[in-house]
């Protein structure tokens, strides 16, 4: 363990600044790289630089100066994170898994090379698509996911006829599951091997945005399918040989069926209850990761839920949070803004975390929060 490590994380968004908080009892010295220091992390962050983290020079640079660099978001330039591995920095995760990740293609041909459960399959370039839509030979409904630039939802759609098929993307076309539940399960490995995880949550989706509207903890799954789900979270981080925090998102199908939809290398957003309901919080988790330091098992303290605060639908501008006297006079309540100055339509601007003795009770907190709050633009 070695609390004097210089650590540097890419990328200086919401997750970006919890982490910069779970750094601060610790005393670790920590600094973000970014474009602009009026991001979320821009006050958190000991030491903020301002620089593009999808640039190799920016990158290069910021490193040479770091004993142990991680990722707030997966869109980062892996070639100087190679070059940096190379002279000694440690990058966790590692770029090897970091470029697997940035392309769903490569996501899935992982899983099927190792044996790991996901929905069938087939990878396609932008021209085979082309010509198989001009065949006919497509069956709809599809889920088109394109290979690379996704991102909170974008980039993944439920295809049910040609003329909504994206034309012009290498993409990954995958079988349409029925599915009863999507579930997470978060599962930390350090450096040594050692690996813990938190108990899997259930994830409901907003069908306009297509990202998590509110996630409960634990998920309404037996416990049989809470040990499956465990277990493949672990196997996928063994076998991907990675150092750090892996969010292993996946489906529970009408079957029975435990299938992998994709993974996250890094804090995320159904992990952010564990700030509230976890002796270790995810990004904590993390944060022992990159110092060598021993990982604490993210076993819940008791049941919660977490709503994302989304953008208004109205429009662009300066966000005002409505009903917030009411809501956090609320014991169990706890609110997460993540400072962002602009209100867009689904962009996330913060959530709220709930806890309370039993389901319950967390639903009804949950419908103060949705009866009482509200975001509009001034």
């Amino acid at each position: 363990m070695n609390l004097d490590k210089k650590i540097g994380v890419l990328g200086g968004g919401q997750l970006g600044k919890m982490l910069c908080e779970a750094a601060l009892p610790w005393h670790l010295k920590i600094a973000v790289l970014d474009k602009n220091k009026d991001f979320p992390s821009g006050p958190y962050a000991p030491e903020f630089v301002s620089g593009d983290f999808t640039d190799y020079d920016d990158v290069l640079n910021f490193g040479k100066d770091r004993d142990v660099i991680t990722i707030e978001i997966e869109k980062v330039n892996t070639d100087a994170l190679r070059v940096l591995e190379s002279e000694g920095v440690e990058i966790y995760p590692q770029p090897r898994v970091t470029e697997l990740i940035q392309d769903k293609g490569l996501q899935k041909q992982f899983y099927s090379d190792h044996h790991l459960p996901t929905a069938e399959y087939q990878l396609l370039s932008s021209q085979e698509i082309e010509q198989k839509l001009g065949k006919g030979v497509i069956e709809f409904p599809i889920v088109q996911k394109l290979r690379k630039g996704g991102y909170d939802g974008r980039g993944v759609q439920v295809v049910k006829e040609a003329e909504d098929m994206i034309i012009g993307h290498d993409s990954v076309l995958e079988e349409l599951v029925d599915i009863e539940k999507e579930i997470s399960v978060i599962v930390a490995r350090s450096i040594t091997g050692q690996i813990v995880h938190y108990e899997a949550v259930e994830m409901v989706f907003d069908p306009k945005g297509n990202l998590v509207d509110h996630l409960i903890c634990p998920a309404d799954i037996s416990s049989d399918k809470e040990k499956e789900a465990v277990e493949l979270a672990k196997s996928v981080i063994t076998k991907l040989e990675m150092t750090g925090l892996l969010a292993v998102e996946m489906f529970l199908t009408t079957s029975g069926q435990i299938l992998i939809n994709e993974v996250a290398p890094r804090p995320h957003n159904s992990g952010h209850h564990t700030i509230k309901n976890c002796a270790c919080s995810q990004y904590e988790q993390l944060l022992r990761c990159l110092i060598d330091a021993p990982l604490i098992p993210g076993k819940s303290l008791m049941p919660a839920m977490m709503i994302n605060i989304l953008g208004s639908s109205e429009g662009n501008g300066k966000p005002v949070y409505n009903g917030l006297d009411e809501v956090l006079s609320e014991p169990g309540i706890h609110m997460f803004l993540y400072g962002k100055k602009e209100s867009r339509p689904f962009r996330k601007m913060g959530h709220f975390t709930i806890t309370a003795s039993d389901r319950q009770s967390l639903l009804k907190k949950a419908d103060i929060v949705r009866n009482k709050f509200s975001i509009s633009c001034e």
